[in-house]
């Protein structure tokens, strides 16, 4: 069992023209493969995954940000309740969304309303056990599979926008990676959520990152 508690209650929760903040982010790691005809080793893009109880679709960490940290705070501090990882944050998030949760989408008012933020994290550390291993299970899973299990379909908008970030470093910048290869995404739209804008053309350099504290 975690020695590790995870933040309850929302007390401290920041709320901005009435919506609810959240911060979160798309754990990934690039995985070596050995092709079968030559042998040689290629790189496969990996991305983390939690399941909630009695569900089949899968969804990223992520969870209110409240006021005395920050974003990326946030970011990193869900990543570990809710999956376990550590590791090396996007300085500039993905994204913004603005969405209501699933039990509030019918509703016609503000209630329920978040504006939610996701970042890239590159996982250098997974933990045995973690704060809210009891009620999340993790997966790692590829960029395809991700698509389909994805419970939301402005999270799989946030998994665009990771592909391309880490397309455009690979081709344009510094590899994080040796040896990566350019990322095609797969798209597959499976099931649906209220969405109540698009997400900010945001995006960040992996050359510019923040490291998670220990």
């Amino acid at each position: 069992m975690s020695c590790l508690t995870a933040r309850t209650g929302r007390q401290r929760q920041r709320y901005e023209d009435q919506l609810r903040l959240v911060s979160g982010c798309i754990p990934y790691r690039f995985e070596k493969t050995v092709g079968s005809s030559n042998c040689n080793a290629e790189k496969k893009l990996l991305v983390l995954m939690i399941s909630s109880p009695n569900r089949d679709d899968l969804v990223f960490p992520k969870g209110g940000w409240e006021n005395d940290e920050t974003m990326h705070e946030a970011a990193c501090r869900e990543a570990l309740e809710e999956a376990g990882v550590k590791g090396v944050l996007g300085e500039t998030p993905l994204g913004k969304w603005e969405f209501r949760s699933k039990s509030k989408q019918n509703n016609g008012s503000l209630q329920g309303g978040c504006r939610g933020y996701m970042f890239s994290l590159r996982v250098t550390e997974e933990l045995d056990s973690w704060p809210e291993q009891a009620s999340y299970g993790r997966k790692w899973v590829t960029i395809e599979d991700a698509f389909i299990f994805c419970r939301y379909d402005w999270m799989r908008e946030a998994l665009r926008k990771l592909l391309t970030v880490l397309s455009d470093s690979t081709e344009n910048g510094p590899r994080e990676e040796p040896g990566e290869l350019p990322l095609r995404p797969v798209i597959s739209e499976v099931g649906s959520e209220h969405q109540m804008s698009s997400p900010s053309s945001c995006f960040t350099s992996h050359s510019s990152v923040q490291q998670l504290a220990a």
